[in-house]
Order: C-alpha cells, then structure tokens, then sequence
C-alpha cells in the first residue's frame, strides 16, 4: 500500500511518522510519504491514484480545492466544504473525503472544550470551510482579513453564521485558528483572545504557538494543532486501510517526532 501527502510546504509534516508507525503496528505493507507538488504534480498524483500507483493520500493546502474539482466522487460532508483532504483509490476511480472535519471534531472532544459557547471562526479557505461544517453552537461567527472571502466562505457552506470585522473579540467564544497563523510565530489579532474561553488550532509549529502560550498562561482550554492532526490521521487511516487506527501508537509516534523537531 503506497501512501503519500501532497502539497506545499510538506518538509514540516508530521503524517509520515504518523501513517508509517500505524502500518508497522498493524502489519499492513506499506509507506506513507510526503511529495512536495505544485498544480501540474498534484494532476499527477492524481492520475497515479486513478491507475493504481498509489492507493490513498493526503492533501494539504494549497491543493484541497483543486483535489475537490478533481476527486471522481466527494462524500457528502465535503461537498458542504469545497475541499477535499483525502483522497481514496478504488477500482479505477478516486473518491474524496474531508476529514479535517473528524479531526475538528476529534481534539474538540479529546480536549475538552466547551460546547456550549459561541465560536469564532479565524479565516476563510479550505480549513475555515471544515471548522464551519464541523461546530455545533448557539452563535457562529466568521473574521478574515479579506471580508468577502469571509462572507462567500459561509455561503458556501450554508452554515448560519455572522461575519464580523477583522480582529474584532466575541466575549467568551471558543475561537478556531483557521489561518496559517502561528506556524512562523505570528501573532493573532490580540483583541480576539482577551477574552475568548478556549482555543483551537489549527496550525501546528516546532512549538507552541504564541496563541497557545497565551491562552494556557490564563488557564483556558487549548487544543494544539497536533491533536487536529491526530484526528484526521486517524480518519483517514481507517478509509485506506479499512482497519481501526491505533490512536495510542499513532499518538506516541506523532509526539516523538515533533520532539525531533525541536517542540516541547
């Protein structure tokens, strides 16, 4: 089974550590690696799916819109999304899932976070779209930096939800990074966090970002980037392979190689 994420960047990655430590574990013939493609070498990638010289992969950005165009089939969960993040062989044609939606849903659970708050939404690409179709709340709401990606990322989704100004705080929301933001250090909007409950990454770093920093230093639940990854790696495993994933194994391989990296 050839496995592979595509994108770019994809030297950070941690899926690789992930995906080949779950095979290993269950004894499934295979490997998982990342290949660093521009537009023309993701048609590629696709192609080989299509012919059976890969089996599964991943897509990370910028690829997830046209994996979607591409994608012979989509579930139903990412035509709410446009985007696709996974991407499945079988029998001559390739089917695309979005399980950044499962791996929202994945470290909301796993770590805690409340559910019965207001969420604020960071962003309005592929990543904003998933956390959209995934939250479940009272009061919805949406802040880009451009206002009508903002504003055409919630009509695409038909998800009810209100579209404010760029940095402007939702008192005790749960606010979801769905930026790059933080993966080089930047910093998000200051206002947004004064006051927000809880935290989900998106983005994950060598580190913590400066958001997580913040909002452990004021004792407020966070959910790292990573524990997203786990999530969708988990999901996506279990379409290529048909098999439960080990969530332990997967976990202890993904922690072990970001140590490598240099994080806490």
């Amino acid at each position: 089974m050839r496995l592979e994420l595509l994108g770019d960047p994809v030297a950070h990655s941690l899926s690789p550590a992930i995906h080949n430590a779950a095979l290993d574990h269950l004894g499934i013939d295979g490997s998982y690696s990342a290949r660093s493609c521009d537009a023309p070498g993701f048609r590629i990638a696709v192609d080989q799916l299509r012919y059976g010289l890969l089996h599964g992969a991943n897509v990370t950005m910028p690829h997830k819109s046209l994996a979607f165009g591409l994608a012979d089939a989509v579930a139903e969960s990412a035509l709410h999304t446009g985007a696709v993040n996974t991407l499945v062989a079988s029998a001559g044609s390739v089917r695309g899932y979005n399980t950044d939606i499962d791996g929202i849903r994945f470290a909301w659970k796993s770590c805690r976070l409340p559910t019965d708050h207001p969420v604020l939404i960071l962003g309005a690409g592929a990543a904003a779209a998933a956390a959209l179709v995934a939250v479940s709340a009272e009061g919805v709401f949406v802040e880009a930096r451009n206002a009508d990606a903002a504003a055409d990322v919630v009509t695409s989704t038909r998800v009810d939800a209100t579209v404010l100004a760029w940095g402007e705080p939702v008192p005790g929301s749960v606010v979801v990074n769905a930026t790059p933001l933080g993966m080089a250090g930047e910093r998000l909007p200051g206002p947004v966090l004064r006051d927000a409950a809880a935290l989900l990454e998106m983005p994950y770093a060598a580190g913590m970002t400066h958001a997580e920093h913040l909002m452990r230093e004021a004792g407020r639940p966070c959910a790292p980037g990573t524990e997203m990854l786990l999530g969708q790696a988990i999901a996506s495993f279990t379409l290529w392979t048909g098999c439960s994933a080990p969530e332990g194994v997967m976990r202890t391989a993904m922690e072990q190689a970001r140590n490598r990296q240099g994080g806490p």
